[in-house]
């Protein structure tokens, strides 16, 4: 269950990354609101995630996914430039994670 929790909370990172693009410097307050709600639950399911994984696996795929969500956002949504060099490196971030994953990095 614990990389369930992870993949949502990885996911929920994604939501307040863009939320945080919007929130204008946290004065527009439905942004600001959204990316306060992304951050709590992404947080709260890293905390579950870690009762289960290793902290120090927990945090790294959590970041992770974030990191690997928002480039990809912000390459398809906000124009973000897309290279060989960026896929490769997006391809090496995902291959990472599921090494920590098939390393035994928790149940």
């Amino acid at each position: 269950m614990g990389w369930i929790y992870l993949l949502l909370g990885g996911l929920c990172e994604v939501g307040f990354t863009t939320c945080m693009r919007f929130t204008d410097g946290f004065r527009n307050l439905p942004w600001t609101l959204a990316f306060l709600g992304f951050i709590a639950v992404s947080m709260a399911l890293l905390e579950m995630a870690a009762r289960t994984v290793p902290l120090g696996t927990a945090y790294a795929v959590w970041g992770g996914i974030g990191a690997l969500g928002t480039v990809i956002v912000g390459m398809l949504w906000f124009g973000e430039p897309v290279s060989a060099v960026r896929i490769l490196l997006i391809l090496g971030l995902v291959g990472c994670i599921a090494g920590l994953r098939l390393a035994g990095g928790g149940h």
